[in-house]
């Protein structure tokens, strides 16, 4: 784990968006970042086709993780 500085008027606008999506803080910025970082990647994407994408690694995962089971 790490600490990341970030300046007030953007620490702020994480809170008022963690508070929208019922999610904590640090979550809320781990979102943001992990979205951004996606996006980089991938610039021919829109969110709604990363959000998309990312949902399928997931479904993918717990199959994997179940068939172990």
């Amino acid at each position: 784990m790490g600490l990341v500085k970030i300046d007030d008027e953007l620490h702020e606008s994480v809170r008022r968006a963690s508070a929208v999506m019922c999610r904590s803080i640090n979550a809320q910025a781990e979102f943001w970042m992990k979205i951004g970082r996606l996006a980089e990647a991938n610039p021919t994407l829109t969110f709604s086709e990363i959000v998309k994408r990312e949902m399928a690694h997931v479904h993918d995962d717990a199959e994997v993780v179940a068939e172990a089971a």
